[in-house]
């Protein structure tokens, strides 16, 4: 079969509207005229010459030159005997007279670094087995589910004890089944595009096309992606359309001019990051980028993006110095081509899949974030609630006496907490560049901090929206994020670590268990204030709900290491309530001190409630009560009436 590009595809890719353009574009192994190899098709149109160059030529152009197919600029060459495997790049020579390079925008598979070449990789033939899954995710709402997200960098979760790395496949049965029992249910990945530079954790990519080497093939990558799939495990995979890197080999100045970036070097360059911007003007950028997104869901059967640094996106001086500032069209910050791009990424996204999920990881304030494009909004289905993080880490790091103060800090996002489809992260980004760990940011002596860290973790897991923790936060990784080295699993061999393990694990899957901690995150009918005032105590005891109005959890929030033992709180019913779960318990490291048995209600009004209850309140502890008995009041009206008359 031929894959010459077509007329129509060109049209459509020139355009900004070929959304599955790596079926055109980049190499791929195919039959022509009886003959087996491999076409190449790559978009240079400032190139005066395209050639192929590779390990099945000895690296020499002058035998495989491209021709020019496209007036705006695409090449293509057919060449025979090339297999799987086989490296290769382009040589393009410019018009300004110097020879490039280049590896393929749109390679499915890289060299392993230091390396730069591409590789030839078929992406046809493996035989998935997540069609229950699929089918699944066509009848569950994400929205109205548990989503309790696990964000992993592959390369340092585990390694060997070489030093090596784990495999996909091998990935694929040690972190898989740790997910599972830890009760998440969603991996989410550290870019996975190729990069030629670890410590950008794949934030910066030259290969957006090619699922990185580090770990194994292609297929091997599908490989763990099914078998996520098959525990029942989504996967969201971080995704930077934002910039990317300037090494020679990539994107930047690609065929010897301004291509993928910005021809202004004051919109192209980001100095913050060392990169370039990509230049949202371009159709056939848009269609690179949509055609990306796409690609992932549809050969990789990610379940999700999250998209990374919109603030980038939507600002156009979004951390660069006041001398680099220009203006949009309009006289403004905004950048009104990304914006069109967002939109129509999640439009495009969305119609080829209503069920993936797309999160935004954005730090300002812009409005409509998560509303559908047709109202006005950007389209993502969840945002990352930036603010949230912000302030409860900023509250958790002061001395416990002291937080009283700044309690507002404790419950000022219930203020906003349902004006966008929330989650609620605690991510790479908070453990790194001497920030320290969780543990390390929580004061106190030794058990203050975990009692502080499992306050956090209860109160997160209780309030509206769903949740990600980034991975050695389950234990209390106490040195911050390492990112040339696995994660501390020796700590697991202190009782106070491994008690936070099984804390962890037992809240998600409370979580799991509690309709009303999921089921109305995003709407208001979900939540209710019992007492948001009490500052002296910086305690904070409120209630989520599910659709069920009898399905009701109590949550009560210590933020000081003082025991009240005679402590009153108002509740929605009469009746006997348990306590369902108390992150102050022995066997996670607490001191304690539980309530045991049926707590009976009485009728002392309190918080503006006619029934109240009386608990001992643990320190520096979230505790949950739920009724298992509510008491049917009679009516003032009814409670003298006989028993003939009723």
């Amino acid at each position: 079969m031929s894959l010459i590009p077509g007329p129509e595809d060109l049209y459509l890719f020139h355009e900004g509207n070929l959304f599955q353009s790596y079926r055109m574009l980049g190499a791929h192994l195919t039959i022509e005229a009886g003959v087996s190899g491999v076409r190449f098709s790559v978009w240079a149109p400032h190139a005066r010459e395209v050639r192929v160059v590779g390990d099945f030529n000895r690296w020499d152009g002058s035998k495989h030159v491209m021709q020019k197919i496209s007036l705006w600029g695409v090449w293509s060459l057919f060449v025979p005997a090339v297999k799987e495997g086989n490296y290769y790049k382009y040589e393009i020579a410019t018009s300004g007279g110097a020879t490039l390079h280049k590896a393929d925008p749109y390679a499915f598979w890289s060299e392993v670094k230091p390396g730069t070449a591409s590789r030839i990789a078929s992406l046809e033939g493996y035989e998935w087995a997540d069609q229950a899954w699929r089918e699944k995710r066509k009848t569950t709402s994400a929205f109205h589910g548990p989503m309790n997200i696990y964000e992993v960098h592959l390369g340092t979760w585990k390694k060997k004890p070489d030093g090596g790395y784990y495999t996909y496949r091998e990935l694929a049965e040690d972190l898989v089944e740790y997910v599972k029992d830890m009760g998440y249910t969603h991996i989410e990945l550290l870019p996975l595009a190729e990069h030629p530079y670890d410590r950008s954790w794949g934030y910066q990519a030259t290969g957006y096309y090619s699922v990185t080497s580090r770990f194994g093939t292609p297929k091997d990558f599908m490989y763990f992606i099914d078998r996520c799939h098959q525990a029942g495990l989504g996967v969201i995979m971080d995704w930077v359309p934002g910039h990317f890197v300037k090494d020679d080999h990539g994107l930047r100045r690609f065929d010897g001019e301004p291509l993928f970036e910005y021809n202004d070097p004051a919109r192209a360059d980001k100095p913050e990051w060392g990169t370039l911007s990509f230049d949202f003007s371009k159709p056939e950028v848009v269609s690179f980028l949509i055609s990306n997104a796409l690609f992932w869901m549809d050969i990789y059967h990610i379940d999700g993006l999250r998209v990374d640094a919109v603030a980038s996106l939507l600002y156009l001086n979004f951390g660069k110095p006041r001398e680099m500032w220009v203006k949009n069209t309009h006289g403004g910050d905004e950048n009104p081509e990304a914006i069109e791009f967002i939109k129509k990424l999640n439009r495009t996204v969305f119609g080829y899949d209503p069920h993936a999920l797309m999160m935004a990881e954005d730090s300002t304030a812009w409005p409509l974030v998560t509303a559908p494009v047709h109202d006005g909004g950007l389209g993502f289905n969840y945002k990352w609630n930036m603010g949230w993080m912000n302030d409860m880490l900023k509250y958790m790091e002061m001395d416990p006496y002291f937080r009283g103060g700044s309690h507002s800090l404790l419950t000022f996002s219930f203020m906003y907490a349902f004006s966008e489809n929330y989650v609620l992260p605690l991510s790479h980004d908070e453990v790194v560049h001497g920030k320290k760990s969780l543990l390390n940011k929580m004061p106190g002596d030794y058990w203050q901090k975990f009692a502080n860290l499992r306050v956090l973790y209860g109160y997160m897991m209780s309030h509206p929206g769903k949740k990600l923790l980034f991975m050695g936060g389950e234990f209390g990784q106490f040195d911050e994020w390492k990112d040339l080295e696995d994660l501390d699993w020796e700590m697991l061999g202190y009782d106070s670590h491994l008690s936070m393990h099984r804390y962890v694990r037992d809240l998600n899957h409370l979580y799991l268990r509690e309709a009303a901690l999921w089921e109305l995150d995003h709407q208001p009918e979900g939540f209710a204030w019992i007492d948001p005032h009490d500052q002296k105590q910086s305690v904070a005891t409120f209630m989520r709900k599910s659709s069920d109005p009898e399905d009701v959890l109590v949550i009560v929030s210590n933020f000081t290491p003082v025991y009240h033992e005679h402590y009153r709180i108002g509740v929605p019913y009469a009746g006997e309530y348990v306590e369902l779960f108390n992150s102050d318990a022995g066997e996670y490291g607490g001191s304690g001190k539980l309530n045991s048995g049926k707590l009976k209600t009485e009728e002392i009004a309190w918080h503006d409630r006619p029934d109240s209850l009386h608990i001992g309140l643990p320190p520096l502890a979230t505790v949950i009560f739920k009724p298992i008995k509510i008491k049917r009041k009679r009516s003032k009206a009814n409670r003298g009436r006989s028993r003939a008359d009723a």
